[in-house]
């Protein structure tokens, strides 16, 4: 009986899940932007501004040209549901893939990516 007991007891811990995260609230609203600026080239998709968490606040990450991972994948805007953000990704028929500007070894995929932006893309690819 008490090695039953310890077997359900020790079995407990193996299936409970651990969740840490940072709980900030939801974002201000987006921002509005009055003038998109033109597409780049057919192949290009417009990202919408959008806020994403950074420490115990959120920073703004401005609207921008990318090409997508792959051919038909879309853009899942980023969100929160009152509780948790959930951040922007990719996906299709190939599958999932998160928002990450380090794929883009050959400085083509993002539209102006690679110039000094207001937004400081750099600190954004460090969260």
């Amino acid at each position: 009986m008490l090695l039953a007991a310890l077997l359900v007891a020790g079995a407990a811990p193996a299936s409970a899940q651990i969740s840490v995260g940072i709980q900030i609230g939801a974002p201000p609203p987006p921002r509005v932007v009055a003038v998109v600026p033109r597409s780049p080239g057919p192949d290009f998709v417009w990202i919408e501004g959008y806020w994403y968490p950074n420490g115990r606040h959120y920073r703004w990450h401005n609207g921008y040209w990318t090409r997508p991972p792959y051919a038909g994948a879309r853009w899942i805007v980023p969100h929160h549901d009152g509780q948790r953000y959930f951040a922007g990704y990719w996906d299709g028929d190939r599958g999932h893939f998160d928002h990450d500007h380090h794929w883009d070894r050959d400085h083509d995929r993002d539209r102006d990516r690679w110039r000094d932006h207001d937004d400081h893309h750099d600190d954004h690819d460090r969260h």
